[in-house]
């Protein structure tokens, strides 16, 4: 039964996972209930073996759960087979990675590109919509850039483009800013929020560090596969975006708002190199969804 006109956009109820290591069982996951609205920046919290990176496998249908139910966008993906689960994914989702996973090979217009391919985007369109994106996390002069000739901060930022191209419902992040150091992470996590804000996009973001989860709207704080805390910043978060609009209305203080762009990006050159049409294997994970690997 579809869902999607009723209720949040993910909603997680009496979710186990339970492995077998020998004669002993694990619970990685022990009754996990939540709801996550749309357009709410939700941040997963825990230390290392919290159950934290098996919740987000779980919610991005690369797991299935011994028990439970999980239900995005209105479907039930415990119910779904791999195939249907891969096409779901192509739809709905997109992910940005602590690894980038960029091609080497590709440009960052390229790059930001490649999900577009799979949807059956024309080459005009996927370029225009690529280059609009770059525009967007400040990267409009980097279009031909390859990721060797970027630096780690800018490579996520080619990464988080590509997420958001897709146009998805839900971006799903893990560790985003595992591989950068504290000043680009901060960055990072202010583009984020400030971007996911403006288009009211739904981020599921996996972190150990409590300082970056506090930018979420909200924290769920996961230890021993059971939720014990959800810490609810959408107040304080609200208070902090109506002081920093009013800042950006006042006269002659800084650089104004730019607005974000649309398909089209006048004076912007693109690449004429033509993004390999790729298939994407049906029992392959998320990551080479993304990569076409």
């Amino acid at each position: 039964m579809n869902e999607k006109m009723a209720g949040p956009v993910i909603r997680v109820k009496d979710l186990y996972k339970i492995y077998r290591i020998g004669e002993n069982r694990v619970r990685a996951l022990n009754g996990v209930d939540f709801t996550i609205e749309k357009g709410e920046f939700c941040c997963i919290v825990g230390t290392s073996g919290s159950g934290k990176s098996t919740l987000l496998n779980m919610l991005a249908g690369l797991e299935k759960p011994t028990k439970g139910e999980i239900v995005i966008a209105g479907e039930h993906i415990e119910k779904k087979s791999e195939s249907q689960l891969v096409v779901f994914r192509q739809a709905h989702v997109g992910f940005i990675f602590q690894s980038y996973n960029l091609l080497p090979n590709m440009t960052a217009l390229e790059n930001v590109a490649l999900p577009l391919t799979f949807q059956g985007v024309d080459k005009k369109t996927r370029q225009l919509r690529a280059a609009a994106m770059l525009k967007l996390v400040g990267l409009a002069k980097y279009l031909k850039h390859k990721p060797g000739q970027m630096s780690g901060g800018q490579q996520q930022r080619v990464g988080i483009a590509r997420a958001l191209v897709v146009e998805p419902e839900i971006i799903f992040a893990d560790e985003p800013t595992g591989n950068l150091d504290s000043n680009t992470s901060l960055e990072v996590m202010q583009l984020i929020q400030k971007i996911v804000r403006k288009k009211n996009q739904t981020l599921v973001m996996v972190t150990h560090d409590n300082y970056l989860a506090g930018f979420g709207d909200r924290v769920i704080h996961i230890r021993d596969g059971k939720i014990i805390q959800i810490e609810d910043n959408r107040e304080r978060n609200r208070e902090t975006q109506e002081a920093e609009q009013s800042e950006t209305m006042m006269p002659e203080t800084g650089v104004p708002e730019t607005e974000v762009p649309g398909m089209e990006v006048p004076g912007m050159e693109v690449s004429e190199t033509e993004v390999p049409e790729t298939e994407v294997p049906e029992n392959e994970t998320w990551k080479n969804e993304i990569s076409g690997n």
